[in-house]
């Protein structure tokens, strides 16, 4: 009954305006499953096609665990949190979506069902074409709150201290504009950088109040005395979350800094597999686990952190910059899982690029996405996006 699901045809995609990115298509029984994932796309496809490819290929796309311990297997014998287990959560994201489309449907009833219709998702300031959020949210963040509120928003992430941080980007860096994720932690945070940076707060509780629930994102740029000066500032405007405001590379530190200030932690969209998120979970690290389900091992070990959270009493809150499949994958989580809190979106992507990419939009209405899919993931690629004579495609096949 189910052997004719075999995988016979593994392609990897690139188009030239989104160098950090890769789709994946895996090909089983006439049917094509689609996986996403982001960074370094050229290593990430020598993985896929070189290591991943002769274990897969021949194989049943139902057998996800099997597929994704021997990928894994292999990968982690010189190291796995990398490009090796970015192509891996491509992959098992693509052999979820073959799976829902054959049974006829969506992932979210492959994990378990529905525990809800809705999810309320928040708005990641960085700038697009579409919206100069981030801008905003250092200059006008109180009018930047007026009119997400307006659109049903109701919770807004900003990184007003990032610009404070060592800035240097590497050559050719295609990060949102705006977005500053790379550079060494700052180990020396001034009295007027801090008051700086305080500023679209006070001027977001002064615009609204507390109708707009207030994420500070950190990009890992600050060691751990500046993050918890910076912790101790915000405390008194009441906000949701801080997020990677220190490196994520030892759960004893970020123990420390969560035991010494009086915020919610959201720990870690850098965490890979459920083996890290073990640690920092065990050590009382974090308050919310946020994992990058494209970055983390796909849809399977995505599902095992949320379990590992739930036994520590902990919501997940999953991670999004990067692009629409792992959105939707996220979404999936979502609907399935009893402890999902709230999903990550830049407006300006659900909007603009995505609408290029997928065939599908993502249904966001009054601040909520809408979980009613199309079996597997939901979407596929784009024709308009397939049909382009400058897609750059790799192939391994059977």
């Amino acid at each position: 009954m189910t052997a004719d699901l075999i995988i016979d045809r593994i392609e990897t995609i690139r188009v030239p305006e989104h160098p950090n990115t890769l789709w994946v298509q895996v090909h089983a029984g006439g049917l094509i499953g689609l996986g996403e994932t982001y960074y370094l796309p050229g290593a990430v496809e020598s993985v896929i096609h070189d290591l991943a490819a002769p274990l897969l290929l021949g194989q049943r796309a139902y057998d996800r665990e099997r597929l994704w311990a021997d990928v894994f297997a292999h990968a982690n014998f010189f190291g796995h949190a990398g490009a090796e287990l970015r192509g891996l959560s491509a992959l098992d994201i693509a052999l979820w979506d073959l799976v829902g489309q054959r049974l006829g449907v969506p992932i979210h009833d492959l994990i378990g069902g529905k525990c809800r219709d809705t999810i309320p998702v928040y708005a990641t300031c960085a700038n697009t074409p579409l919206y100069d959020d981030q801008t905003a949210s250092l200059n006008r963040a109180g009018e930047l709150a007026e009119s997400l509120l307006a659109e049903g928003f109701t919770q807004m992430k900003l990184w007003p201290w990032d610009r404070f941080a060592p800035q240097r980007q590497p050559r050719g860096h295609t990060g949102p504009a705006g977005w500053s994720a790379v550079g060494q932690p700052g180990h020396r945070l001034t009295a007027a950088d801090l008051a700086s940076g305080l500023e679209p707060v006070r001027a977001i509780r002064a615009k609204v109040g507390d109708r707009m629930a207030i994420a500070i994102e950190g990009h890992s740029r600050w060691d751990l005395n500046s993050a918890l000066t910076i912790a101790r500032a915000v405390e008194p405007f009441g906000v949701v979350w801080m997020e990677d405001m220190i490196q994520p590379t030892s759960a004893a530190d970020l123990a420390r800094f969560a035991r010494e200030s009086r915020v919610p932690q959201a720990v870690s969209e850098r965490l890979f597999t459920r083996w890290a998120f073990r640690e920092v979970f065990e050590r009382e690290a974090a308050h919310i686990a946020m994992f990058d389900l494209i970055w983390t091992g796909g849809i399977t070990e995505s599902i095992k952190i949320c379990a590992l959270a739930d036994t520590y009493h902990l919501p997940f809150a999953p991670h999004d910059c990067t692009g629409p499949v792992n959105v939707l994958a996220c979404l999936h989580l979502c609907a399935a899982l009893p402890n999902a809190m709230i999903m990550e979106v830049v407006r300006g992507f659900v909007r603009g690029y995505y609408l290029d990419i997928l065939d599908r939009p993502i249904v966001i209405r009054d601040g909520q996405a809408v979980l009613d899919f199309a079996p597997g993931l939901g979407a596929k690629l784009h024709p308009k996006l397939l049909a382009r004579s400058d897609l750059a495609r790799r192939v391994s096949v059977a």
